[in-house]
């Protein structure tokens, strides 16, 4: 590897798929997929296999993500009773809340979203207003664009309607390609979007390659529908969702090139992650060896995933399976880049860079780690253990070995009382401070998602505009 020349502060790349399994690349266990690019990411720095998303769906994660707090801390548990927000939706992550790239981009940092944002699409929550100076990307998932349906479901707008949101009109609005705050195009060929993704954070790598950046470059894929480029779908041994794996494999692979060409490798932080597990049925994707899947709190929904790289920094070719999440991103990167903290708020995510850094006996900053699911405190982990508290809105006591039994078959919490107290102690900790909402306890220690008097959504269907695609075909929704 050629070196760089070292600054005393380094460049961030972090790489979000969507819905992207624990089991979908070669080096956490894949037969289905190659991943070469991503391997090699892997054997040149940390590859964590105890690592959390803070929710098993997206916008709940990615604000966890982005704040370093559990979803509920920042409002963030459920919008108006949908799971994640829709376009139109008048919430968002709230102005006041201190995101990543804010605390970078403060601090000197050129900062740019490119891809996925899915914390609010109102002009109070784009991710101008959040610290990124560049933004290029859809900003919710891609299956919320208007596209076909299967006659047994209702209308989208019926649907939104069932979560007291309204749109503009009774016709679903076209899916919008931002950049900045304003919608470049509307309903775009999805099978190009990556690529087009990837010439931006290339763009934008060479236009800031004089000083300290942050990209946080957040795929469409794998998340529902898949289109894809013929290309990749050739060269899939698994249909459709190998092609997209494919294409995040040869999107990782450019970006990690131009950093070689310009000579930053040296001296940038490249984080690789999923926002949450994989959707599994009927898709193509793997969570093996865990169980269940994305929208549940078993291993499945929010184990992922993630491969930290930095020369120097941390160890090569290792891995840990201390439990970490995508919270503790926050303080580590800040910590890295020599940025403090937020200190008028409680921050969640822990600084994890003895861990990545293989210093002997660095453990999980965590004594315990919570699944929410909504506003639901549903299980507790604490070292190998793992208790589950409630499921489909009723109590239950379930505790699993998750060092011997990764895939939660065997519930041994007969055989283990003093561990079910110890961590029953832990949900009630939780519970005072986060909340819970099958208990209908308030957390004391919340903070409000942004809201609008009124939504509108980014785009309005215009039956006479010459659309590129003026339906997606595929009938898929995740």
């Amino acid at each position: 590897m050629r070196r760089g020349r070292r600054r005393v502060r380094p460049n961030v790349v972090l790489i979000n798929c969507d819905d992207l399994g624990y089991g979908d690349l070669g080096c956490y266990g894949s037969e289905l997929h190659e991943t070469p690019a991503i391997d090699r990411l892997a054997s040149e720095g940390m590859r964590l296999t105890s690592f959390y998303a803070a929710s098993p769906v997206c916008s709940p994660s990615r604000g966890a993500m982005l704040t370093g707090c559990y979803p509920p801390r920042i409002g963030f548990g459920d919008f108006d009773g949908a799971p994640v927000l829709f376009p139109g939706h008048p919430m968002g992550l709230h102005p006041s809340e201190i995101t990543i790239a804010r605390l970078l981009r403060d601090a000197g940092y050129a900062t740019a979203l490119v891809g996925k944002w899915h914390c609010g699409d109102q002009p109070e929550f784009l991710p101008t207003e959040h610290g990124f100076d560049e933004y290029f990307g859809i900003p919710y998932s891609n299956d919320m664009g208007r596209q076909a349906w299967f006659p047994d479901l209702p209308p989208y707008t019926e649907f939104l309607a069932s979560f007291g949101i309204q749109l503009p009109t009774d016709e679903m609005p076209p899916l919008p390609l931002m950049e900045g705050s304003d919608v470049l195009e509307q309903q775009p060929d999805q099978a190009g979007i990556t690529e087009r993704y990837v010439s931006e954070c290339v763009r934008f790598m060479r236009a800031n390659a004089g000083q300290p950046f942050f990209l946080y470059l957040s795929h469409m894929y794998v998340h529902v529908p898949l289109y894809v480029q013929e290309r990749f779908e050739e060269e899939s041994q698994n249909g459709p969702y190998g092609a997209a794996v494919g294409c995040i494999d040869w999107a990782t692979d450019v970006v990690l090139r131009e950093l070689e060409r310009l000579g930053l490798s040296d001296n940038t932080i490249v984080v690789f992650t999923s926002d949450n597990g994989s959707r599994v049925q009927g898709g193509g994707g793997s969570n093996a060896p865990l169980r269940a899947h994305k929208g549940t709190t078993w291993e499945g929904g929010q184990r992922v995933p993630c491969i930290v790289r930095y020369p120097d920094r941390v160890s090569a070719d290792s891995t840990s399976d201390e439990v970490c999440s995508l919270m503790d991103l926050y303080p580590t990167l800040a910590e890295w880049c020599g940025v403090e903290v937020p200190a008028d708020r409680t921050i969640d995510g822990r600084t994890i860079s003895p861990i990545l850094a293989g210093e002997s006996g660095a453990k999980s900053p965590h004594e315990a780690f919570y699944f929410y699911l909504g506003n639901t405190l549903e299980a507790v982990r604490c070292g190998r253990w793992k208790l589950h508290v409630s499921r489909g809105g009723g109590e239950i006591c379930e505790l699993y070995n998750l060092d011997s039994d990764v895939g939660e078959t065997d519930d041994i919490s007969d055989a283990h009382p003093e561990i079910v107290t110890e961590l029953t102690a832990h949900a009630e900790s939780a519970r005072a401070s986060l909340g819970d909402a099958s208990r209908d306890v308030v957390g004391g220690d919340v903070r409000p998602a942004g809201r609008v008097a009124v939504g509108r959504t980014l785009t309005t269907y215009d039956e006479s505009y010459p659309y590129v695609v003026a339906e997606y075909d595929l009938m898929d929704r995740g």
